[in-house]
């Protein structure tokens, strides 16, 4: 089994980040649609497979999230609690690619011959 490089961990941090960042927004989007069920993935999770050998290509697992206080009609969208977890995925994307700026800085040094590493 070949052993996953920084690139191919970082890329599949920032899938990640933004496909839970879509589910995100679509949850808040059906706040409104009766019966709809909020949906998330374990972003830990799903990082913690790709390092352990997983396959970095394979789709997330979605999860539908219980212990939500459900509405009358079904849905159990919380806006206040998607709000929250749209700014954490926003933060954890922008980490993401700071991260990957690093890894091609320290590769264009090394390819200059080691001049400063930032």
């Amino acid at each position: 089994m070949a052993e996953i490089t920084n690139f191919q961990l970082l890329e599949r941090y920032l899938d990640l980040a933004s496909q839970r960042h879509q589910l995100i927004v679509n949850n808040m989007a059906n706040i409104d649609t009766p019966g709809y069920r909020t949906r998330d993935i374990d972003f830990r999770q799903e990082l913690q497979r790709v390092i352990a050998g997983g396959d970095v290509t394979a789709t997330p697992v979605l999860r539908q999230v219980s212990g939500l206080v459900e509405r009358p009609d079904g849905n159990n969208v919380s806006l206040e609690r998607e709000s929250l977890l749209l700014s954490e995925a926003q933060l954890q994307f922008r980490m993401g690619v700071q991260l990957i700026r690093r890894e091609f800085s320290r590769l264009l040094s090394a390819i200059n011959g080691g001049g400063s590493s930032s």
